[in-house]
């Protein structure tokens, strides 16, 4: 008798492991609220079924104003789905002039071997970009971008994805003047009262940064050189092999192509798309640069420095219908490729908005304060050496539940920055636990809606995110545990 053929175990979806997720801190809320005797909330199946889709819109005024930290209460996401879904109409127009994958097949060809330079000097850029202004939300382009790159110079979608999130995300974990971070910290603990030394803060931060992205950098450079050596020791599994080959070309992609005059103009216009977005995601009045650029404010209402999402979509919608000119696209050609192109961009707004809903749901229950309260009060009396570490794995914790940066800082500081400072230890160094602990957790934290939307984009599972960014993280926390720890013992 024929054996049965074995059904092959599929990664689970990132869909469904946030899903999961929901109902699981649904229920913690339950048991926190029992044992508190009121001081949590528990979740009721209403706000579980209601907060996916608060994902999308923030909670009604009622339920906000009824939360313990209203100021900090998390909105809905709708803007970045909204600026995703233009990006990927954008992205659609771009492929169909077929600039894009000539592009990157001329690049590669042009390096001849030297592939691998291509990840150090990348992640540098990224972690440039996290540790000045917090990079994050705005790498999502780069994901899919990275990934067919990587692809194409015989490396795998995971290289292209790493490059972007721990560059970015190693840069954030360190952050020196990121305004989001350690400038929402800064000032929470100015307001209470505290001085605060900058120019501690700033080399903590570049210590962490410089530590880390160099750890990441070799990391990823080997498992890269692995994969460029033997495609099949690739960590992805045969479905998500076949999706990166599906969508980000074939193993000839490397065969004599050229660029026509079209598609070189139409990649001029999208090195610049990408160019001014990065400018204008940049607090420039935050670091007191005088910068003339208000030229933007004609066609979004808002000079660059001051934009968000809405803005970012309206330029990457004017700069599709330019690409599509400059490509030679004909009108019924345009739309069809901008229309499909925000099709595949669906499931990675889903995502999005659900991991948003996972963090309105534990504002609603009010779960974050009881645990800050409860651990600061545990930490009263104890040395620098147990205090720093313990602060870290606190705000580790703290981070799954609240991962805005600036909400963090604006909920937890005027509690811990005051502890550190009656406890005659570093406030400075307790700046950089928390962005540090912060933005470790936003390394694999499903509920970042920039990571599970990235890998979404990449076609990168979740899970095999976590199993092969695994061992790094271990090294990373040890690196940020020994750095942190020090600092507060000798400062």
């Amino acid at each position: 008798m024929a054996e049965k053929t074995k059904k092959k175990k599929e990664p689970i979806s990132s869909f469904s492991i946030l899903l999961i997720l929901l109902v699981v801190l649904a229920v913690i809320s339950w048991i926190a609220a029992a044992a508190t005797g009121g001081t949590v909330t528990a979740a009721s199946l209403s706000n579980i079924l209601t907060s996916p889709i608060y994902g999308f819109t923030g909670a009604p005024t009622d339920i906000v104003e009824g939360a313990a930290n209203p100021d900090t209460f998390p909105g809905g996401a709708l803007e970045v789905c909204f600026f995703v879904m233009i990006l990927g109409g954008f992205l659609g127009v771009m492929t169909k002039t077929g600039a894009l994958d000539n592009g990157i097949a001329v690049l590669v060809k042009k390096l001849k071997g030297n592939e691998l330079v291509l990840i150090p000097i990348l992640m540098i850029l990224f972690s440039i970009g996290g540790t000045t202004y917090g990079m994050c939300e705005e790498t999502v382009p780069f994901y899919v971008l990275l990934a067919a790159t990587m692809y194409a110079a015989g490396f795998d979608a995971m290289v292209g994805s790493a490059v972007v999130l721990l560059g970015a995300g190693c840069g954030v974990l360190g952050s020196t003047v990121n305004p989001f971070a350690v400038g929402a910290a800064v000032s929470s603990l100015v307001d209470a009262g505290i001085q605060v030394n900058q120019g501690i803060i700033i080399a903590l931060g570049a210590i962490l940064w410089i530590s880390t992205t160099a750890v990441s950098i070799i990391y990823v450079m080997k498992y890269a050189a692995k994969v460029k050596k033997d495609r099949g020791s690739t960590i992805l599994s045969l479905q998500e092999q076949e999706a990166e080959k599906e969508n980000f070309g074939k193993d000839n992609a490397l065969e004599d192509v050229k660029l026509t005059g079209r598609q070189k103009g139409a990649l001029i216009v999208f090195a610049i798309a990408f160019i001014v977005m990065v400018i204008s995601f940049i607090p420039w009045e935050d670091f007191g640069v005088e910068i003339f650029l208000g030229w933007s404010a004609v066609i979004t209402g808002l000079p660059l420095g001051e934009w968000y999402f809405v803005e970012a979509a309206c330029w990457f919608f004017i700069l599709a219908l330019i690409i599509a000119v400059v490509g030679g696209l004909t009108e019924a050609e345009t739309v069809k490729a901008f229309i499909d192109g925000t099709a595949d961009m669906m499931s990675v707004v889903m995502i999005i908005a659900l991991a948003r809903g996972i963090s309105i749901l534990m504002a609603e229950t009010g779960m974050s304060d009881w645990i800050l309260l409860n651990a600061s009060n545990a930490l009263q009396g104890v040395s620098a050496f147990i205090f720093a570490p313990a602060s870290w794995l606190l705000y580790v914790v703290l981070s799954f539940l609240i991962p805005s940066s600036s909400g963090m800082a604006t909920v937890s500081m005027p509690i811990m920055g005051p502890l550190a400072a009656n406890l005659g230890f570093s406030v400075e160094t307790m700046v950089m636990i928390f962005s540090s602990a912060n933005g470790f957790v936003n390394l694999f934290t499903p509920t970042c809606g920039a990571i599970m939307g990235g890998l979404a984009v990449a076609h990168v599972q979740y899970g095999t995110w976590l199993k092969w960014v695994g061992k790094l993280l271990a090294i990373l926390a040890v690196i940020c545990l020994v750095i942190v720890t020090v600092a507060m013992c000798i400062l």
